[in-house]
């Protein structure tokens, strides 16, 4: 059974899509930012953010003419961890052989972003639950379309996380709660319009 998320306070058995939850707007006085030891620090002294940075990469082949717009769309995102990532556009959007096929594209890495976030949270809560998990398999899917203003948009995201429990396993309202709880907490989710659903397996 699909369902959905809904914002705090709501029955477990009723969930609204993600995007009904938003940021609050930071105010003239906590824009003026300091940068200090890798994160931002608001003068406040009350509340803090923290910065993540990666660096994008392409670079021009020597026999490409860029202006005919058959040039590759290979390139690498880099993190401050020394992790290199091969990327490319999807070749659902840009056919081969000018994208890559066995890169990432943005369109995969928005997906795995809600479904790690998404899953760090789980594992958290399901720990502080006392409960104990051998393994989280997630197949999330992604589906494109244009969104009310004709913008191509990814409009949904299908969690399909797959957990299998050491011992005592929650109830289904316990587990409805913990994926609740987890979607609530997603930066990821919280940053986004796109409307995200759980569908345990």
């Amino acid at each position: 059974m699909m369902r959905e998320l809904a914002p705090a306070g709501a029955s477990s058995a009723r969930f609204l899509p993600a995007w009904t939850f938003r940021s609050r707007i930071p105010t003239n006085t906590e824009r003026r930012l300091s940068y200090q030891n890798g994160a931002i620090t608001i003068p406040s002294g009350k509340q803090h953010m923290s910065m993540y940075t990666t660096t994008v990469v392409w670079t021009r082949a020597a026999d490409e003419l860029f202006n005919d717009n058959k040039y590759s769309r290979a390139h690498e995102w880099r993190f401050d961890g020394g992790t290199v990532v091969p990327a490319s556009s999807s070749p659902q959007v840009v056919k081969l052989p000018l994208s890559k096929e066995d890169a990432v594209d943005p369109e995969e890495a928005f997906v795995a972003s809600l479904s790690s976030c998404h899953m760090l949270f789980f594992l958290s809560y399901a720990a502080k639950g006392q409960f104990v998990i051998d393994r989280y398999e997630d197949e999330a899917v992604g589906e494109m379309g244009k969104n009310a203003n004709g913008n191509i948009a990814i409009l949904r995201v299908v969690l399909r996380p797959q957990v299998t429990w050491a011992g005592n396993r929650p109830s289904r309202e316990q587990l409805d709660a913990l994926h609740h709880r987890a979607h609530e907490s997603c930066y990821i989710a919280n940053s986004v319009k796109t409307e995200i659903l759980v569908e345990p397996r």
